[in-house]
């Protein structure tokens, strides 16, 4: 399964390729503007991007020419738009396939195969995210801690293996709420409640935490002692 970027504004466009994408196996991470879109290529790094042209911040045919100097990672347009002559334009800027809305979630499935197969960026079977003492095994959605097992339930896992794709990134509440939960508001107390269990199984706490650091009025970040951090397919 691969590593995917989502990059589209709408929260109802953005919540259903989330939750198709994490049903199909793939790890999933999503920005609604393109210079978080660059941001998120340049630090992080991802193995397929889907690009929304219509940005709020600048235009997707832009931001793609940007991905371009910095990486050679897939792009797979999503548009509304279907002139043909903006399809080869962007086809010969570097986008790798181009798909318009509305589309099904298995006819992007098969692109997606089709893009990673044919630049030979089909990930692994197995892909482990680590972070410190933590190896998060995304395809068997196993997790466990200095090799012990962890006994988590799926939203916990979610939770931690969302976090886990963002090593030593401080991420907002309202968008762990959007991607974990696919929610637009709200929730704030459901997230404490699954923080308080992780920390509980992770042998933390609030006031003493090894892996997962809250920054006051801002968000979560997961981290080990140390900044310590890896990715690893």
């Amino acid at each position: 399964m691969a590593t995917v970027l989502v990059v589209e504004d709408d929260p109802f466009v953005r919540s259903a390729l989330i939750r198709h994408l994490t049903d199909t196996g793939h790890a999933v991470r999503s920005v609604g503007t393109a210079l978080e879109a660059l941001r998120e290529v340049a630090q992080v790094g991802c193995d397929l991007v889907i690009l929304d042209l219509g940005l709020p911040d600048l235009d997707g045919s832009e931001a793609l020419k940007m991905i371009r100097g910095l990486t050679n990672v897939p792009v797979i347009i999503s548009t509304a738009r279907d002139d043909e002559a903006e399809i080869v334009r962007l086809l010969n800027d570097g986008a790798d396939d181009y798909l318009v809305k509305p589309f099904s979630g298995e006819h992007l499935s098969a692109r997606m195969t089709a893009v990673l197969r044919r630049l030979g960026g089909a990930a692994p079977v197995a892909q482990v995210l680590r972070v410190g003492g933590l190896a998060i095994d995304l395809q068997r959605r196993e997790a466990s801690l200095d090799g012990r097992l962890l006994d988590l339930t799926r939203r916990e896992f979610d939770l931690l293996a969302f976090l886990a794709g963002r090593p030593g990134v401080v991420v907002p509440r309202k968008e762990i709420l959007a991607e974990v939960w696919q929610q637009t508001y709200g929730g704030d107390q459901t997230i404490d409640v699954h923080l308080s269990w992780l920390r509980r199984k992770l042998g933390e706490t609030a006031s003493s935490p090894r892996y997962l650091h809250t920054v006051r009025g801002v968000g979560v970040r997961l981290e080990a002692a140390g900044g310590l951090a890896e990715h690893r397919t």
